[in-house]
């Protein structure tokens, strides 16, 4: 009884994971299919990654992807991490419960109705729609995402740690800065990238506040996709997944030498 369960957990663990990846599988692959056609495999070929970067307009759409994605990742970083900290420090403030429902509202708002509401904000203040409609949009959402993780780790921190350097006359500004932000720096980190991948992946919001020479990958992509998928979409969808997949894989790495790193000054104190 205990093995077919075994089995049955193995065959349903490989039907997921092959639901999951076998069509990113499939998409890289024929992002390096000779044929036009996407369906229809006629060889290896890397001509249409050099048909993608002579194409300017999904050039240009990359172009502002990234840019916003950095930027609002950046501050969305800086924001949450304070409101992280604001949340976890001081546990009795007037208007506390307000704060943090607004700060952790996006996550379960609807992104129809965040990029509505942005709309309407941005029409009724007569804001001209473009790159900076976009990334406050974008800073809007991912900064609760960016407050959760830094708020987990926080619970978790020593605060004896910090106590004993403003006892040694550190301000609390370097106490933050020389203590607790080493300490969270991989939930920092880990925030960042999260907003990042956030930003990368958003269409719906994007939609609502973007104008023109704004439009980002996702919205170039979408457009595209609705008349057929080209090659050139494959190829630039690959290099999305290498460029993320690359990310975790340094993410993970520096993860665990700042742990073994901790774990090595952790026994020389011992």
């Amino acid at each position: 009884m205990a093995g077919s369960w075994g089995r049955f957990n193995i065959v349903s663990l490989v039907l997921g994971f092959a639901f999951l990846y076998l069509p990113i599988v499939l998409l890289v692959v024929y992002s390096f299919n000779e044929s036009r056609l996407v369906t229809v495999w006629a060889g290896f070929s890397t001509k249409w990654y050099v048909s993608l970067f002579s194409n300017r307009g999904l050039m240009d759409a990359a172009w502002v992807t990234a840019r916003v994605a950095f930027l609002s990742a950046t501050v969305a970083t800086v924001l949450g991490t304070m409101a992280a900290v604001a949340l976890t420090r001081y546990t009795r403030f007037r208007g506390r419960l307000l704060f943090s429902g607004m700060v952790f509202a996006p996550l379960v708002m609807p992104e129809v109705i965040t990029g509505l509401s942005l709309l309407l904000l941005f029409v009724a203040m007569n804001f001209d729609r473009g790159f900076f409609t976009v990334t406050i949009a974008h800073i809007t959402f991912s900064m609760c995402f960016v407050a959760v993780v830094v708020q987990s780790r926080l619970v978790t921190f020593d605060e004896s740690l910090e106590e004993a350097a403003l006892d040694l006359g550190a301000t609390p500004a370097r106490a933050f800065f020389q203590v607790t932000l080493p300490v969270i720096l991989p939930a920092v980190i880990a925030g960042w990238m999260l907003a990042f991948t956030l930003s990368l992946d958003d269409l719906v919001i994007a939609s609502f506040t973007s104008g023109p020479g704004a439009t980002t990958l996702p919205m170039k992509i979408y457009s595209q996709v609705r008349l057929g998928v080209t090659p050139e979409i494959n190829a630039i969808c690959t290099i999305l997944i290498g460029i993320v997949a690359i990310g975790v894989i340094i993410a993970s790495i520096v993860t665990k030498r700042q742990e073994i790193q901790r774990r090595r000054d952790e026994q020389a104190v011992a």
